[in-house]
């Protein structure tokens, strides 16, 4: 299979607000970048979209390494959460409805085409690779500001 590298974030300008989400794509030396905006949404629903649509651009399954600097996004993944939450009924351990159940439940769906390996990275760092999906979703978000 093919390793693709994946770096996603969102943005959302208020909570809800206008948002927009970025993601690179990286297989061997070629990159392709994407972004997307919504008119009023969070900030979580833009991380989401931001892997959402970065998987549905594969044409195959892949060995993906996906970075992200949400935690939301990562631990939801790597420690089983919303895979526990849609077994649930979309309802969390604490009994609380699962938030955005749309696209985690797009999103599962997802990630079990791929061979998935997760990464946390700190937003607004050294990672250039995270800081061009940040410029990418505010300047989507730009777009109904």
């Amino acid at each position: 299979m093919k390793t693709v590298t994946i770096y996603t974030d969102g943005a959302c300008s208020g909570n809800p607000g206008p948002g927009g989400w970025g993601a690179i794509l990286r297989y061997k030396d070629v990159s392709r970048e994407m972004s997307g905006a919504e008119e009023k949404t969070t900030n979580n629903r833009m991380e989401l979209m931001g892997v959402i649509s970065a998987l549905s651009a594969l044409n195959e399954p892949c060995v993906v390494e996906l970075w992200s600097d949400s935690k939301y996004v990562i631990d939801a993944l790597q420690k089983g959460w919303a895979k526990s939450w849609r077994k649930r009924g979309w309802v969390k351990s604490d009994k609380k409805p699962a938030l955005n159940s749309d696209l985690w439940e797009k999103l599962l769906d997802l990630v079990e085409k791929h061979e998935m390996h997760y990464h946390w990275v700190k937003g607004h760092a050294d990672n250039p690779y995270n800081n061009r999906c940040d410029e990418l979703a505010v300047e989507a978000r730009k777009k109904f500001a």
